[in-house]
């Protein structure tokens, strides 16, 4: 069994170290109930996984029903196991502002230095610590191309809470010793240039981390956040390695929807209908060839789709999401997978044709 006990990472210039694959648990609560959270968990520190992330707004996708759900059951499973906590670097989010999910702060659309405080608050009481090891801002207060919007519009623009306020609050809650470290989540370059450079003219804690999507479906990474990131000495967490089961070959025939798709699957219970990202044809078609790579030499395609991002020089800890035990197994085997320079410049030449179909 691959044991990544040993093997860590440093989160930006922060203390952090982390395993370089992170255990997501946005469907805790949803798709997951809780005795198989449970084991999941359990099995991730079997395999020496140091690294779990989670959020206020969990379980997915958004609805009043399961928001904060995740981690209270992840609460629950610290309170069974008391060592557990000891063994982990713990990562959640702040909700950012909340336009159309009224049951996040009653649907403000800002996120204050104060709202940063209480979300914290209350994360640390759902999940039974007294520290929060990563926090970070789910996704920013000002509008910015994300979940899906390709482009930047500044006509929809509003005045929001500045990023030095929220640099602020986090620097609080850093020396209130309620978090040990800070992050973003679904940024872009300016984000993460004005909060660094504000951190530095203030005096205040710099970010450590980055968690965006990116996969072979998407790699808008690297049309500049990385040299962003790497200069800035920032690390990125990757969401969505697998593009919601895309990359795992299980609808290569059977369609988001069509006869013999996997129902229980995330991607076909939530995503085929809004056609964002995830659920548009073209990122099927491209993952069909992806995959189909993935098979021609000798791998399965969530092998090939791991180990791209495993490997990448750009990423720090890569962010897997399971729905059973055997899955987990199947995501940390794929760890020390090597992708020859055959592979790399038959994907490289896919995505030159494709793009970016899940951006």
């Amino acid at each position: 069994m691959t044991n990544l006990k040993n093997n860590h990472v440093q989160l930006g210039s922060s203390e952090l170290k982390v395993t370089p694959i992170c255990l997501g648990t946005m469907i805790f609560g949803e798709q997951v109930d809780e005795p198989t959270a449970f084991a999941i968990m359990d099995r991730a520190l079997e395999h020496g996984i140091n690294f779990f992330d989670t959020a206020e707004m969990y379980a997915v996708p958004p609805r009043p029903g399961t928001y904060n759900l995740t981690e209270t059951i992840i609460g629950n499973w610290f309170a069974k196991r008391p060592d557990a906590r000891k063994k982990l670097v713990l990562a959640t989010k702040v909700a950012g502002p909340a336009r159309g999910m009224d049951w996040v702060r009653n649907g403000d659309p800002d996120l204050t230095e104060q709202m940063i405080i209480d979300a914290c608050e209350a994360s640390l009481k759902r999940m039974k610590t007294d520290v929060i090891d990563l926090y970070q801002i789910h996704w920013p207060s000002r509008v910015v191309p994300a979940f899906g919007a390709v482009y930047f519009t500044p006509n929809k623009d509003a005045h929001t809470t500045p990023i030095l306020v929220q640099l602020q609050a986090m620097d609080k809650l850093i020396k209130a010793g309620k978090i040990r470290a800070f992050g973003l989540s679904n940024e872009t370059p300016y984000g993460v240039h004005e909060f660094v450079n504000l951190a530095a003219q203030h005096g205040l804690a710099k970010v450590a981390t980055v968690q965006n999507p990116y996969c072979l479906l998407n790699r808008t990474l690297e049309n500049g956040l990385d040299e962003t990131m790497h200069r800035l000495g920032v690390s990125q967490i990757p969401y969505s390695p697998l593009a919601f089961g895309l990359l795992t070959g299980k609808f290569d025939k059977s369609g988001l929807s069509g006869e013999g798709a996997p129902a229980d699957a995330r991607l076909a219970m939530f995503e085929s209908t809004r056609k964002q990202r995830w659920g548009r044809p073209d990122a099927l078609i491209a993952a069909r060839r992806y995959n189909a790579l993935a098979i021609a030499n000798g791998m399965t395609p969530t092998q090939m789709a791991l180990a791209f991002c495993y490997t990448k020089w750009q990423i720090a800890s890569t962010i897997i999401g399971v729905r059973t035990v055997a899955q987990l197994d199947e995501c940390v085997a794929a760890y020390g997978t090597v992708l020859s320079k055959e592979v790399l410049a038959e994907i490289d030449k896919i995505r030159w044709e494709i793009r970016d179909p899940a951006q």
